[in-house]
């Protein structure tokens, strides 16, 4: 019938193949120690079959584990994309709101660091909305604005290439107090990396809105009196802390220019609409012109501590742009009923920083010794006073600069 060997290599041989057991009859002549040692072989196996089972199931379980962990990776990267998508798409209309809601969901950390790394990336940003938030007064955006600025890399590359550079990161803003701080950031982190190019940070700041003034002025066409290398370089005379920039200089920065003009990015965006959405105050009043006095009805826009004027309300681009920097508001009296006018304190006969577009097209500085306004009502004369005048006046003397800064704006109307 076999000897217990024979059983043995049987049983193992069932154990791994159970049908094989059937077919191995088992001796009627064992005696009482083989037929312990074979139901010992009968336990083991049993055993083994029930640890293998146990493995299997361990295996299987663990299996399922990794397979519902991959699926719920999956399922949180999804998701998470799907947050970052909606916070984009967030940023684009409003970009505190956007980026507010990234913080919340853990998307973005609350530092300047990390979303100016989030503008700089642009990921499916609109350019504009980035100009928009960079610009912002708030501390915490002028921090995000530096940090932003210092992930530019402006070492060895002359003027214009860097602003190529800047500029394509972003869109600026319609407003000049943003475009003010964004170019002084600008101006800050290229002598930063270019120690002694210049005097002083005013000096590359007012370059770089002339060398923006010139890209305008050579490439748009409705500037019709294009400037020659010796305008540009008289323009610029005393601006290096009242010395001279070299004329070579000048002179390459001019032809860089004059051969290609900066690139603007594209965007779904309007500068002027996102510029003009959320005004402090808007409505028709009669204005007084200024070498011809006639009054003129005109819808009348304040934000950003600006005063911008239309023809008509479905216009995209202002008439004119008052800055009510370094002015004072009053009632007068008229002909016209409920006036009040717009002066510089304290030196009547000087000429208000402002600017306006022809009928031609072109953009001139205005001639206003002060802006004479009419409103319907007393009751909106009063509500236009009051909004003027919270917004502030600043009593420090309008430097160069924010001179340069003014004309830049009614050139930088004309690209958008």
């Amino acid at each position: 019938m076999g000897t217990v060997s024979e059983l043995c290599v049987s049983s193992f041989q069932a154990f791994l193949c159970p049908t094989v057991l059937s077919s191995a009859p088992v001796p009627d002549d064992l005696t009482p120690e083989e037929q312990q040692e074979l139901e010992n072989i009968r336990r083991r196996k049993q055993e083994l079959l029930e640890d293998i089972q146990r493995l299997k199931d361990e295996i299987a379980e663990v299996t399922s584990e990794i397979e519902n962990l991959g699926s719920t990776e999956e399922r949180k990267n999804m998701q998470r994309n799907k947050q970052v998508a909606m916070g984009r798409k967030k940023f684009n209309m409003d970009p505190k709101k956007g980026i507010q809601f990234l913080i919340e969901n853990d998307l973005l950390k609350n530092t300047s660091d990390d979303i100016a790394q989030f503008l700089y990336k642009g990921e499916g940003l609109n350019k504009t909305a980035i100009g928009d938030y960079l610009g912002e007064r708030d501390e915490f955006n002028i921090q995000v604005l530096h940090a932003f600025v210092e992930l530019h890399e402006f070492t060895d590359l002359n003027l214009v290439q860097a602003l190529r550079q800047f500029l394509w990161s972003f869109r600026l803003p319609g407003e000049a107090q943003k475009i003010d701080r964004m170019m002084e950031a600008f101006a800050q982190r290229y002598c930063q990396c270019n120690p002694g190019v210049f005097q002083s940070t005013d000096t590359c700041y007012i370059l770089s809105f002339a060398i923006i003034m010139l890209n305008t002025s050579l490439h748009n066409p409705n500037v019709k009196d294009k400037p020659t290398v010796e305008r540009f370089i008289s323009m610029n005379r005393g601006i290096n802390d009242g010395g001279d920039l070299p004329e070579e200089l000048l002179r390459n920065l001019y032809e860089s220019i004059k051969n290609e003009p900066f690139k603007i990015p594209e965007d779904d965006g309007n500068d002027l609409t996102h510029t003009f959405f959320n005004p402090d105050r808007e409505g028709w009043l009669l204005k007084l012109g200024g070498r011809v006095k006639t009054w003129k009805r005109r819808w009348f826009i304040l934000t950003d501590n600006c005063l911008y004027y239309f023809e008509y309300t479905t216009d995209k681009e202002p008439r004119g742009i008052i800055p009510l920097e370094n002015l004072s508001i009053r009632e007068v009296e008229d002909k016209k009923p409920n006036c009040f006018e717009l002066f510089i304190p304290d030196n009547k006969d000087q000429v208000i920083k402002a600017c306006k577009t022809e009928a031609d097209g072109r953009v001139v500085e205005g001639n206003h010794t002060f802006y004479r306004i009419s409103a319907p009502t007393t009751e909106e004369k009063d509500e236009w006073i009051n909004s003027i005048n919270q917004k502030g006046s600043v009593s420090v003397t309008l430097k160069k600069k924010h001179c340069q800064k003014l004309l830049f704006y009614t050139f930088y109307i004309l690209l958008c």
